[in-house]
């Protein structure tokens, strides 16, 4: 390893922390600006689809709901199987 290669790794890694530490703040302030709630219905869709595979169920059967407490987003998925 030459000296270049030396100097030349901390300032890769050193910029990889920095990018990091950048899209964890983009991604922590697109999580509090987005309302969370316009996906919902399409991943309901999705849900009552994979379930489909296995068994007969109706849309009317799945329950989506999502909360935000204290900063946390807390995702609760019902699912009434027949019986």
């Amino acid at each position: 390893m030459s000296l270049m290669q030396l100097f030349r790794s901390r300032k890769e890694d050193n910029s990889a922390a920095i990018a990091k530490e950048r899209l964890q703040i983009i991604v922590a302030h697109e999580r509090s600006s987005r309302s969370g709630r316009d996906f919902l219905p399409a991943m309901e869709r999705d849900i009552l689809q994979v379930i489909q595979k296995y068994i007969e169920i109706q849309q009317e059967c799945i329950d989506i709901k999502l909360d935000s407490q204290d900063g946390c987003s807390i995702l609760e998925v019902n699912v009434q199987l027949p019986n």
